[in-house]
């Protein structure tokens, strides 16, 4: 009898851990990664589960997720229907954020240097190569400029945040459009490259008169100057929560669709012109697993804002979530 009381003693102490100690792994995109962390250690303190995000780029997420290693993929390249279709993918938004040009100059203040889409777009072309270029200097009055070559500092590896930048690019310069195009990976003219928003930030911080293109979240905590864009409006716009919302309040969510969306671009006075939004793919064969996923971020949902907003994210309006928790479940995702 004692020994039989032991043994249920003892599987229900080996079930408990077993609860206790569950672990959903994610990968990819590096642009929501301050933000998924923050939730993580949250979560984790609030139900005893881990959650293990590798930032390996969405180009690596997408290749987990299709692969069935991970229990959910991010990206911040939204994936057709069709595609979705194809690997048995279902895909949500989570968090909005803002992807900004840093810069490292001497005696520039965060942003105090001014440029134009076209300008980005030729900076990064190398059709712009100093920073007292004649079209640089007519836009900032009274910044001293240096007569210095501008190393440019990209994404080498398969990046959501490449894809972003890139169509921003292609939309504001037809010959990058042309000769570069977009996409998680393009054959970048001129410049170094850099793996991850925290290896553009390193590489940009260490490396005088640089300029490369990171989530705003890596740029303030990293203190990196970043400069202010002239939007689809013609309006001089900071980077900043209010611009991110301008942005994000312009979006079209379509569940039909699958909310494939870009924010590059958006209309309005006070929009910042690259917003983005980062996405989850789970997997629909999965169940279980996509559930565990989902569990994470619809908690994400209920107690996540206050976080998002101390790192510049926009959180999604309630609306849109409310359009998420019934897409998992009309997809069977359970949570």
């Amino acid at each position: 009898m004692l020994k039989k009381f032991l043994f249920t003693l003892l599987s229900a102490l080996l079930t408990v851990g077993s609860v206790s100690a569950q672990t959903v792994n994610g990968a990819g995109a590096s642009f929501p990664y301050p933000i998924y962390s923050s939730w993580a250690h949250n979560y984790a303190a609030a139900t005893k589960i881990q959650i293990n995000y590798q930032s390996i780029g969405s180009g690596g997420g997408i290749k987990e997720i299709i692969a069935g290693t991970v229990d959910f993929g991010a990206s911040d390249d939204p994936l057709t229907s069709a595609d979705l279709r194809k690997d048995n993918l279902i895909q949500i938004p989570v968090i909005v954020g803002g992807i900004v040009p840093v810069i490292n100059l001497d005696g520039v203040a965060e942003g105090k240097l001014q440029l134009s889409p076209k300008v980005l777009a030729d900076i990064f072309h190398g059709k712009i190569t100093k920073w007292n270029d004649p079209v640089i200097v007519a836009m900032n009055k009274g910044v001293k400029l240096p007569n210095e070559q501008i190393s440019v500092v990209y994404r080498s590896d398969s990046s959501g945040t490449s894809a972003v930048f890139t169509t921003f690019l292609s939309q504001v310069s037809k010959e990058w459009k042309d000769e570069i195009g977009a996409g998680k990976s393009v054959n970048w003219p001129v410049g170094m490259g850099a793996k991850g928003n925290d290896g553009v930030a390193g590489n940009v911080k260490r490396i005088k008169n640089s300029i490369g293109y990171v989530e705003y979240a890596y740029a303030k905590n990293n203190k990196i100057t970043w400069t202010a864009l002239t939007n689809t409006a013609g309006k001089l716009i900071q980077p900043n929560m209010e611009s991110f919302q301008a942005a994000a309040a312009s979006a079209n969510w379509d569940k039909n669709a699958d909310y494939y969306l870009w924010l590059v671009n958006a209309p309005g006075d006070k929009s910042w012109p690259i917003a983005a939004a980062s996405f989850i793919l789970l997997r629909k064969d999965q169940p279980e697993k996509s559930a565990a996923a989902a569990k994470f971020f619809n908690w994400c949902f209920d107690n996540g804002d206050k976080a998002a907003e101390q790192l510049v994210y926009v959180p999604l309006p309630k609306s849109l979530k409310d359009s998420v928790r019934g897409y998992l479940k009309e997809n069977g995702i359970k949570f």
